[in-house]
């Protein structure tokens, strides 16, 4: 794929805009500027609907910025550098992530953090860092960015530090996934959980994220794995992603962490919390085992909420972590997690449910919003 008549020039193309809060994208021909210092203009193959996009197409709880192009989840190629560029070029094969790598700041220098000063997701800026204007216009109107990426188009502009350049054998359809979601519950478990072969791990939250992270414990060699969830139509589908047992809440008439706890013995090894209710992270951290328990926080709480725990909980050697994207680097890691799936040691094909055409992007919508499977796969080319 040569593209050598674009380099520097406008691209016209199409892209799904959100006009306003709620309302069905329209296919429109976009103009997309040519990349800055810094910068990498992509062309879109595949990408996905997270839940995160249509959170904030809804505008629920959060200050509206429209007209947008949303999307964060998605596989593409250079199409050209801007300046300063030097670790991509055109036709590498790429993810962008909605949150960055710089490499200069203490927190990319750390080997603990992946919490960039400068990339760190930003979801009320709709333009680029180096000059505060979008590279998307219609008939000279701006059209905002989302989280970085505005991946519903079939070009988008990236900042250089959110582009993790992947092995061009992987297949874009499937390794698109690893751009948020599943990545943000895999690295739960295998980075910061971290449980050892033969322990027990309680998953709390069946979404994909959630059986991202059962992905995680099943990869870990974990013995048992505890889904628990409030929907029991998702236990079966969560066999697939090795949870062993499984615990409805509403099933119980005792707190769910005290259900665990006679389950296991005294409470499971590690437990990943991936729902964001304030009482599931608190029965997280409440139903792991004193002495090396360890509860891993992924969920995003309501503004307002506030954990409570007696501190004996903790003095008696609980502990509770906290993560964002799994403690992945995107820049530095996620091509070894892609290694992972052409390894076959990680099944991503489990998680993708639909697939639909662009130019039916509205479609994985509904699907998301009927909580219909768990991702669905949008191909720019059709």
């Amino acid at each position: 794929m040569s593209f050598s008549n674009t380099a520097g020039q406008v691209i016209r193309c199409k892209a799904a805009v959100a006009w306003e809060a709620g309302e069905p994208l329209v296919i429109e021909e976009v103009e997309v500027a040519p990349p800055q210092a810094m910068q990498v203009r992509l062309k879109i193959l595949f990408t996905s609907l997270c839940h995160t996009d249509v959170y904030f197409w809804e505008a629920k709880g959060q200050t509206p910025l429209f007209p947008r192009i949303f999307g964060h989840e998605a596989g593409g190629i250079v199409e050209s550098v801007g300046e300063g560029v030097t670790d991509l070029k055109p036709g590498d094969h790429v993810l962008p992530v909605f949150t960055g790598e710089c490499k200069e700041c203490r927190h990319c220098k750390s080997e603990e953090s992946n919490m960039c000063d400068l990339l760190r997701i930003n979801i009320d800026r709709g333009v680029m860092l180096n000059d505060g204007k979008s590279r998307f216009s219609i008939n000279g109107q701006p059209i905002y960015h989302f989280v970085g990426t505005s991946t519903f188009s079939e070009y988008t502009v990236v900042h250089v530090g959110c582009v993790a350049k992947i092995n061009p054998a992987a297949p874009l359809d499937k390794v698109c996934v690893l751009s948020c979601g599943i990545s943000t519950g895999l690295g739960a478990t295998l980075n910061v959980a971290k449980p050892k072969k033969g322990s027990t791990v309680a998953i709390f939250g069946l979404g994909a994220v959630g059986l991202a992270a059962a992905e995680g414990a099943r990869i870990a060699g974990a013995s048992r794995i505890i889904g628990v969830d409030l929907n029991a139509k998702r236990f079966d589908e969560a066999k697939k992603f090795g949870v062993t047992e499984f615990v409805n809440p509403k099933d119980h008439d005792k707190p769910v962490q005290e259900v665990i706890a006679e389950m296991t013995g005294g409470g499971v090894d590690r437990s990943v919390e991936c729902t964001g209710s304030i009482n599931a992270m608190i029965s997280a951290f409440e139903c792991v085992h004193d002495g090396w328990g360890i509860a891993v926080l992924v969920g995003v709480p309501n503004k307002d909420d506030a954990f409570k725990t007696h501190p004996m909980n903790i003095l008696n050697e609980r502990t509770l972590k906290g993560t964002f994207f799994g403690n992945y680097k995107p820049r530095s890691d996620l091509p070894s997690v892609v290694e992972r799936y052409m390894n076959k040691e990680l099944e991503l094909e489990k998680f993708i449910t639909h697939e639909v055409p662009f130019s039916e992007i509205n479609k994985a919508f509904e699907f998301m919003l009927k909580g219909d499977g768990l991702r669905c796969i949008i191909r720019m080319d059709a």
